[in-house]
């Protein structure tokens, strides 16, 4: 099992650039299901989320060739409506191919995705929409069998919470329903705008009518054509957190920085000092890091896949601060690793209070999902000595050549098979 080597207490400086997003890459995949041609894909992240959803687009018939930067997704010949389990189970994304497939072909069995370390994260809210759709849905030893053998039909949908999956499996459905659905209360986050966008680009109809609502007309079938996915704002602001953590001097391009706003907002408060091109951020860490109080939001609020490296500056702020998690209810699980680096953090329910001052020490740690490995990661390059980050494999689900692109801005990083 492969680890990474991280030798701390070096300032980054240099040039990285971001990579396209995982978080709008698997819907945009899953939504090529719809297609009966080819689909080019450029910006596609070479991480481990997207080679498992590629080999289910595989299993489901698609023919994928992938050639440097650009992604071809052939489904002339694409007929299967059955997701099993063991290519489901590996990434909860995965579920996203249930509302094309029955969009397409009127029927699907998709693999019930199970548990997630992070939370439950339940598939309720999508099926109860899809329902009002017209299918008809049973859960048939640990599959979603689904069904609308006369097709869907348009519908008005409000979802009873914000969801970004079940936004994303009702808008790819509703693009081939009978008629005209309204979706409402739905997620706003800028993977499903790029969703909405790619969906447009190969002929389907759809409209924001609010800032929560979105009307789609239903059409046929879609065109053959190209999309360039957005950049990755959790790859984005994992780096901008390195640079204010290390003192550093980084200038992070290939990224749209309005859609990072709110994250650039609190960095700046913590003292980053922050400027803003066209297509790129250069940020300067500061020394003195001020304390923050930070609670996760449903976008445009701040990010929980950016809660846990939010969480190791703010260990090194000069007083103490709050960060409460109202997204997932089991997402502290770095807390005990940061713990034994020298952290100070308490958890009360949802709410982590952290002590400012931290010197961290360099340590052997667990990674335990994506973003607490990279969080760990960060710990150690502010860390005084070395640490050895074990599971790796969390990383390589979401992070592209991550050990590279730190190398290449200074910091003492190698991976140990």
């Amino acid at each position: 099992m492969q680890k990474l080597e991280v030798v701390g207490s070096n300032r980054l400086k240099g040039k990285i650039k971001i990579q396209g997003s995982k978080n709008a890459s698997l819907p945009i995949l899953a939504a090529t299901l719809l297609s009966k041609k080819k689909i080019y894909l450029n910006n596609l992240p070479k991480v481990k989320d997207i080679e498992t959803m590629l080999v289910l687009l595989s299993s489901l018939g698609s023919k994928i060739k992938r050639n440097g930067n650009k992604t071809i997704i052939d489904n002339s010949n694409q007929k299967k409506t059955f997701a099993s389990y063991s290519l489901v189970k590996l990434m909860r994304g995965s579920f996203l191919v249930l509302g094309p497939l029955l969009a397409k072909f009127g029927k699907a069995k998709v693999s019930s995705p199970g548990g997630c370390s992070i939370g439950v994260r339940p598939v309720g809210i999508h099926l109860q929409a899809l329902s009002k759709l017209g299918a008809k849905i049973k859960i048939s030893q640990g599959y979603v069998v689904a069904e609308a053998p006369n097709g869907l039909k348009g519908a008005k949908i409000k979802f009873s919470k914000i969801s970004v999956g079940a936004t994303e499996n009702l808008i790819i459905a509703a693009c081939f329903a009978n008629g005209e659905t309204i979706l409402s209360n739905c997620a706003i986050e800028p993977e499903i705008k790029d969703l909405v966008n790619f969906l447009n680009k190969i002929g389907c109809n759809i409209k924001w009518i609010s800032e929560r609502s979105i009307k789609i007309l239903g059409v046929k079938n879609v065109l053959e054509n190209q999309y360039s996915i957005m950049f990755d704002r959790i790859e984005a602001g994992t780096y901008l957190v390195a640079a204010a953590l290390t003192e550093g001097n980084l200038k992070i391009y290939n990224v749209i920085p309005h859609i990072i706003k709110t994250e650039i907002r609190y960095l700046k408060k913590i003292g980053a000092k922050i400027k803003i091109d066209k297509n790129s951020i250069h940020i300067i860490g500061n020394k003195n890091i001020k304390n923050l109080n930070i609670k996760t939001a449903p976008y445009p609020g701040f990010p929980t896949d950016l809660q846990a490296q939010m969480m190791v500056l703010l260990c090194k702020a000069s007083k103490n601060s709050l960060v409460k998690e109202n997204i997932f209810e089991n997402r502290f699980m770095h807390v005990a690793e940061l713990n034994r680096m020298g952290a100070k953090i308490t958890i009360k329910g949802n709410t982590a209070n952290i002590e400012g001052n931290t010197n961290f020490t360099g340590a052997e740690l667990m990674a335990t999902d994506l973003r607490a490995s990279v969080s760990l990661i960060l710990a150690a390059l502010s860390a005084k000595g070395k640490s050895i980050i074990n599971r790796i494999y969390h990383l390589d689900r979401g992070y592209e050549n991550i050990e590279k692109k730190l190398k290449s801005v200074g910091a003492k990083v190698r991976r140990l098979n």
